[in-house]
């Protein structure tokens, strides 16, 4: 059984989402909230799996709300589900400790993937976002502008990170083991100066 919470300032979809995620086997909605600062607030005793997170809400924004959510429960798992699309505020969310990203309009069967996917350690996005995403790792590539320093084995494994793959995808692609995947994100993690995989895709994108 999933654990799911949602943040949300609107009523109606608050409610809908809680229904469709309550209606499906292996899940189940145990709190939901309508501000940032209500969350902080219960979301730590809540301890659900996953939380659904919008960005633009009233106050604090969500962003923001992440943030301080992961410095005090650094294990819990964010899903950002919003309207938005750019790519600033994708890099805001994964440099805030966002794990996956999902736009409002995708269909009720593919948020219940993405919760999955992020209760399983991947970094589910959108297929535009995810290309956004890309596009802007290959960008930087191209224009010379990192400075860490990463092997080329290194950068393959956080490519695959910012595509949104999970660990045991990685494996499978690079053909090499779990434990070996282990190995090449503590390397980078040290080299980033960052301690999750959403920090370490968000610097070495936005550097």
């Amino acid at each position: 059984m999933i654990s799911v919470s949602i943040v949300d300032d609107k009523k109606e979809l608050r409610q809908s989402i809680a229904t469709f995620v309550n209606g499906s086997p292996g899940f189940r909605c145990v709190s939901a909230y309508s501000s940032a600062e209500a969350a902080l607030k219960g979301l730590p005793g809540d301890k659900p799996d996953v939380v659904l997170m919008d960005i633009n809400l009233g106050g604090m924004n969500g962003i923001e709300c992440v943030e301080r959510l992961k410095a005090e429960v650094p294990a819990m798992q964010v899903l950002m589900l919003t309207v938005y699309e750019d790519t600033d505020q994708i890099f805001k969310a994964l440099a805030a400790g966002a794990s996956g990203y999902l736009l409002k309009r995708s269909s009720p069967t593919k948020l219940l993937q993405a919760v999955r996917e992020v209760h399983a350690g991947g970094s589910p996005m959108s297929s535009s976002i995810a290309r956004k995403v890309v596009a802007s790792f290959q960008k930087s590539k191209q224009t010379g502008e990192k400075q860490t320093h990463l092997s080329p084995r290194e950068e393959m494994v956080l490519n695959c990170l910012a595509k949104g793959l999970t660990y045991k995808a990685i494996a499978d692609q690079l053909d090499i083991s779990i434990d070996t995947i282990r190995t090449y994100l503590r390397r980078i993690y040290g080299k980033l100066h960052v301690q999750s995989r959403t920090e370490a895709v968000a610097k070495y994108l936005t550097q």
